[in-house]
């Protein structure tokens, strides 16, 4: 890894505080009523440590809703867990911070899931706990097959485990349908089980049954939600996530056939789809409240450097980009006598994910780091400009390349409470509190 640019350095020297530009900090005019941003809130590390609320969590949420219960900003919470259903985790934020949350406001690692409607009709193996079934019918999936019955159809493929082994040769199994996916929805229960598991589907193209045929690549899709290394949980220090298993997953599969696993999508923050589609959410949000001020501005708040912030300022970087190349398009049309409405209906219509969405009204998504989960503001690093940090270990997946520029937060906070603080100064918000809408 090179060298750490002085970004990162200048995060962890400064601490918990506000960074915006002067131009944010110094915005001024009437105070406004009604949004024209949105909020996007991790969940471990910003709200809760496990099961254990975080104090700042509740104080912030009673300043995002009136008196009647109802949010005064678009508000979606972004989580890459991926181990149970939306209302699920609806219910149990609704009941953490002591204010109605609709299913409607949560955003599952797998959420964008749905999009992927050419493997809906498809069989697919499942990896990861909770209510795998239920999850994946309710994303559109209509033949999963879970690791489990896997294991119980070829009970030969599982013998990691000595106490598990078959103490008798088993009949012959009943015949599943050839697998065309391997979807990964969260870090597993046991490990090698679903390693082995996943790595005999791969080798076979979707009959485990069947002796392993090497040359046989690329491998069937496969498509992973929640990339996260590690998680702030209850305990001291980081623990293993999804992120981890998958780190095992591609290292076996190299080791084994000398090639790179590939993945026909990465969910989950930094995922670029992730941020997409929260963004849709948000607006779907401001829809139903008919609130008139297009979403402008998306503020992301969380505590992992390499998972929060690392997302949406890649999410920035493009719609940077998107409303660059739209800007000059407008400028050739008009220069070319035609009317602005026949400008390109889709600049990112080659993405297939992104026709399945209405165009996005965002112009900025600004990242806000919170130092109550992983993120250490008191790491030890020379503050002295004549020193740098000559090496750094990049926790995010193989597939996203390190960008210093991307780990910087634009504002680095000590709580939730101080970022909801924070945004409503930046924006000039002041919401009517007595409004029964």
């Amino acid at each position: 890894m090179r060298a750490l640019c002085p970004a990162l350095r200048r995060i962890l020297c400064r601490g918990a505080r506000g960074c915006g530009t002067a131009a944010e900090q110094e915005r001024g005019g009437t105070p406004s009523a009604e949004p024209s941003f949105g909020l996007l809130f991790d969940i471990d590390g910003v709200l809760v440590r496990g099961k254990t609320p975080i104090p700042a969590a509740r104080k912030a949420f009673q300043k995002l809703v009136n008196p009647q219960g109802h949010f005064l900003v678009p508000v979606v919470f972004v989580t890459n867990a991926g181990n149970c259903l939306r209302q699920s985790k609806a219910d149990q934020l609704s009941h953490i911070l002591g204010v109605p949350v609709s299913q409607d406001q949560v955003m599952m690692s797998h959420s964008p899931l749905r999009m992927f409607k050419r493997y809906h009709d498809k069989c697919v193996l499942v990896s990861g706990q909770g209510p795998l079934l239920d999850i994946a019918k309710y994303l559109g999936f209509s033949k999963p097959v879970t690791i489990d019955l896997l294991r119980e159809t070829f009970p030969m493929l599982d013998m990691v485990d000595h106490n598990r082994r078959p103490k008798i040769l088993p009949s012959p199994a009943v015949e599943l349908p050839k697998i065309d996916a391997v979807i990964l929805f969260g870090e597993p229960i046991r490990w090698e089980t679903n390693l082995q598991l996943i790595i005999d589907v791969l080798l076979t193209s979707g009959r485990p049954g069947d002796p392993h045929q090497q040359f046989i690549y690329p491998h069937i899709p496969l498509l992973a939600c929640n990339m996260d290394l590690m998680w702030m949980a209850e305990a001291q220090s980081p623990r293993f996530g999804h992120g981890t298993f998958m780190v095992c997953l591609e290292n076996i599969y190299k080791k084994i056939t000398g090639k790179d696993l590939k993945y026909e999508a990465l969910m989950g923050k930094p995922s670029e789809l992730t941020y997409h589609y929260a963004e849709y959410l948000v607006r779907s949000l401001a829809t139903k409240r008919q609130w008139k001020k297009p979403v402008q501005t998306l503020y992301a708040i969380g505590d992992n450097l390499m998972t929060d912030i690392y997302g949406a300022n890649l999410y920035n970087r493009y719609l940077e980009e998107k409303n660059s190349r739209k800007g000059t398009q407008a400028r050739i049309q008009a220069a070319a006598g035609t009317r602005a409405s026949t400008v390109s209906q889709d600049v990112e219509s080659s993405n297939g994910w992104e026709s399945e969405l209405s165009s996005s009204t965002a112009t900025s998504c600004r990242s806000v780091l919170v130092c109550t989960g992983i993120y250490n503001p008191h790491t030890e690093v020379p503050c002295d400009t004549s020193e740098c940090i000559t090496e750094t270990v990049f926790h995010g997946h193989r597939d996203f390349r390190f960008d210093p520029g991307l780990v910087e937060p634009d504002h680095i906070v000590q709580d939730v409470d101080a970022a909801v603080e924070l945004i409503f100064q930046l924006e000039n918000f002041a919401p009517k509190l007595n409004r029964t809408s």
